[in-house]
């Protein structure tokens, strides 16, 4: 009966050991399934953040652009404003030229 007992226990043991090996197989089964989503995830997160780095270097030569851009167009502004205010000082001198002009014109006839 002793034997029987032993028996008993050390089948009792190898069954809780074999328990205890399938649910660590099926928790590093699971570990694996989480892993390889996760590194899944990663790839996907990795490939979208470069997909946004290209955006922003995009953006940014297209800002780097513009501004230049903006500078020419400031320049050339200042360039037209110049030509602008000169044409407005000679049309007004040659409106005070006509003034004087005519005001001559009209002295000399009406004092002979």
């Amino acid at each position: 009966m002793s034997g029987f007992i032993w028996e008993d226990e050390t089948r009792h043991a190898v069954l809780e050991g074999h328990a205890t090996l399938e649910r660590t197989a099926e928790s590093l089964a699971r570990s694996q399934r989480t892993a390889v989503e996760t590194e899944r995830i990663a790839e996907e997160v990795v490939s979208e953040l470069g997909a946004q780095r290209e955006t922003l270097l995009h953006s940014k030569r297209r800002l780097t652009d513009t501004d230049h851009e903006l500078s020419q167009t400031r320049v050339l502004l200042r360039k037209m404003t110049l030509h602008v205010l000169t044409n407005k000082i000679i049309l007004i001198f040659i409106i005070v030229l006509e003034i004087c002009i005519l005001a001559g014109v009209c002295y000399i006839k009406f004092s002979h």
